[in-house]
């Protein structure tokens, strides 16, 4: 089944619109939803749980009818809001075992349940503190931590590194990761920061002014290219010079040469020289394409085999 359908799927609020004749089918995974800030993607989730009718088309979840059965759906979903929306004057257990409850858990269970999830999010000795005193980073764990102490079968991430120094976005990336990964839990994470859904999700939704740009695995968006980076110690000059006297197409990109693949030759080619020159090899591999490079001009995909050209 299915984890996610859409059909010509339509959000206007007045003159603008923000979701246009959204039509996509998602697998069960970790989900990246990327587009610019407006393009849709909060509007996509709310829709996804419920809380706001479309204008036209439909969406279905866990295969439930989001507009007719929301009710039904979000005991099974997990939601992470971006924006800020904790009571402070609580201490984390007493807010995470309520929205535990609210799921349906009985009181002894999503007391334990809370104990574990925040251990999980790395709050376990903070848990009886006020949240009125929690740094931003922490308030980020309790908020991804009331969506997943209910066992969740999907959960919906809005922005969720958000307000986060560059340390706090790494930890979160990585318990995002974590949890679908050992917990077997689908997650749909949106963002604009191309970088973080790179490093946590195994497929990408694009979405620009509420159309559907591309859906694919990630690996699709980050295949590797003709290309090989070469790094060496010492003068990056004679080597290009001698690799282009060779018909290899050459160009110096900080402190890597990229170099294009003509076969199997191209790996003597740079070898050899290296050692005539006398340089120290540091390093050599093919690149990979990165979602940043892929996405620089807005709408497009740049031609791979075109970077030397």
């Amino acid at each position: 089944m299915a984890l996610l359908s859409t059909e010509s799927l339509t959000k206007r609020y007045g003159h603008v619109t923000a979701l246009d004749a959204l039509t996509v089918t998602l697998e069960p995974g970790i989900l990246g939803l990327v587009g610019a800030n407006g393009a849709g993607k909060s509007t996509l989730l709310k829709i996804l749980l419920g809380l706001v009718e479309p204008t036209a088309g439909s969406a279905t979840l866990l295969g439930f009818d989001t507009g007719r059965q929301g009710v039904s759906l979000r005991q099974y979903v997990g939601y992470m809001p971006e924006h800020d929306c904790l009571p402070t004057d609580m201490s984390a257990t007493d807010f995470v075992s309520h929205m535990a409850q609210v799921s349906g858990l009985p009181r002894g269970a999503a007391r334990e349940r809370t104990a574990e999830t925040l251990r999980h999010v790395g709050l376990f000795e903070e848990r009886y503190r006020e949240m009125r005193g929690y740094s931003t980073g922490m308030k980020q764990r309790v908020k991804l931590a009331q969506a997943l102490v209910h066992d969740p079968r999907v959960m919906l991430l809005d922005e969720p590194t958000n307000g986060l120094d560059p340390a706090g976005r790494d930890e979160m990336l990585d318990l995002v990761r974590r949890t679908g990964s050992e917990f077997g839990i689908s997650v749909i994470m949106s963002s604009h920061l191309l970088g973080e859904i790179e490093r946590v999700c195994d497929h990408l939704i694009v979405i620009d002014a509420g159309r559907l740009v591309q859906s694919a695995p990630m690996a699709t968006f980050t295949a590797a290219t003709g290309l090989l980076a070469v790094e060496v110690e010492g003068r990056q000059e004679p080597l290009a010079e001698r690799l282009a006297a060779e018909g290899l197409r050459v160009r110096p990109e900080g402190r890597f040469l990229l170099v294009g693949l003509a076969g199997e030759r191209t790996y003597d080619l740079v070898r050899d020289a290296v050692v005539d020159l006398g340089l120290g090899l540091v390093r050599i591999e093919q690149r990979r394409q990165t979602l940043e490079e892929l996405f620089r001009e807005p709408g497009a995909v740049e031609d791979r085999d075109a970077v030397l050209a």
